[in-house]
């Protein structure tokens, strides 16, 4: 009666999203496009929850794929996806969502989480809660959520997982671990052209996330002794966000038999009394093992484009400790984010750590 009233008046009396959404399904099954899109446009105005949401990407297929519903269904999946945008802080309510609604979420750009790492296994585990069957399990990882996984940003202790990981299929396991090391082995100006090629795809998987822990290439030497060149990238705009205090971590990252990570802050230089950038090297190993690393950060000069050494050292690694300069460049804050800058070349910042371990 709702669908036959509006046909003849071009008004709904009806104002909840339950009764809307009844009259656009009878719609569909009539084929009355007119009403379709008036209740489409009238569920896009009222206020969006999470229930909601999920009701609007539980429509039937045919239903979803028409154009006139599109609008709604981008407004709900954005909705999800920035109200679940730190994974960590709602990880229970994000292991109850439905496929729908997951998708949604691992399909944005600005998740916040500390890596891509932590994806991988939260979408394990919400497979293995909701798609018990082994077979099950590997069809909608290979057909659905193993493509929302950015591996190329996986570190390599997790890509390595990957590959032996019984809930993907052998062949889809071995393609996306292929694909994501070909990637890390481009040039940057190489892996910024394809993430561009990328964006704004159904997959977008070349393109980095919002991640809490900053993505490092690395390097590796095993001999003459135990050897890694580590470059950490950072914008200018991610910078300016340090001040007064505030600092970043890298991605952990291997030497010998340790995992070590970077972190870039802004803090205060004691002698000056003024802010400035620092970089420190940490190692994540716990208990009473001490490890003798010898050290250099270096960053590139706007003027020669190339790495220039600016500190170097050497240092004994125990538990819960680092080595680092407060004020690596030697300058105030202000000079080292101003517009003139001569440590920001279009836009980043180009650090590099060399780290060998004394036999």
């Amino acid at each position: 009666m709702d669908l036959l009233n509006f046909m003849y008046s071009n008004t709904l009396s009806r104002t909840t999203s339950a009764a809307v959404l009844d009259v656009l399904m009878a719609a569909d099954k009539f084929e009355v496009m007119s009403c379709i899109r008036y209740c489409s446009r009238m569920l896009g105005l009222m206020p969006m929850t999470c229930e909601s949401a999920l009701l609007y990407l539980d429509l039937p297929s045919n239903i979803l794929t028409l154009d006139a519903i599109q609008p709604l269904v981008d407004t709900a999946k954005l909705f999800l996806a920035t109200h679940y945008r730190d994974i960590t802080k709602f990880a229970d309510e994000l292991l109850n969502l439905p496929l729908a609604g997951i998708e949604a979420v691992l399909s944005s750009d600005d998740l916040q989480m500390p890596s891509e790492d932590v994806v991988f296994e939260f979408v394990l585990k919400w497979a293995r809660i909701h798609y018990p069957k082994i077979e099950d399990r590997k069809d909608v990882l290979e057909a659905r959520l193993g493509r929302l996984i950015r591996f190329p940003y996986m570190s390599s202790r997790k890509l390595k997982k990957v590959l032996t990981c019984n809930d993907f299929h052998p062949d889809f396991a071995s393609n996306v671990v292929l694909e994501a090391l070909f990637y890390k082995a481009e040039t940057p100006y190489r892996q910024r052209s394809l993430a561009a090629q990328d964006a704004g795809t159904t997959y977008s998987r070349l393109v980095e996330r919002a991640y809490k822990l900053r993505h490092v290439k690395v390097v590796e030497f095993a001999l003459p002794r135990p050897r890694c060149v580590v470059y950490l990238d950072l914008k200018k705009e991610e910078c300016a966000q340090f001040f007064p205090n505030a600092r970043i971590y890298s991605q952990a990252f291997p030497l010998g038999e340790q995992w070590f990570f970077l972190s870039a802050r802004c803090n205060m230089d004691q002698q000056n009394a003024s802010h400035c950038f620092g970089l420190f090297l940490a190692v994540q190993f716990k208990g009473s093992v001490s490890l003798h690393v010898d050290y250099e950060f270096a960053a590139r000069s706007k003027s020669t484009e190339e790495y220039i050494s600016r500190c170097k050292g050497d240092y004994t690694f125990t538990a819960g400790k680092a080595v680092g300069y407060r004020n690596l460049f030697g300058i105030p804050w202000t000079a080292f984010i101003a517009d003139d800058s001569h440590f920001f070349i279009k836009g980043l910042l180009h650090l590099r750590a060399e780290l060998t371990i004394r036999q």
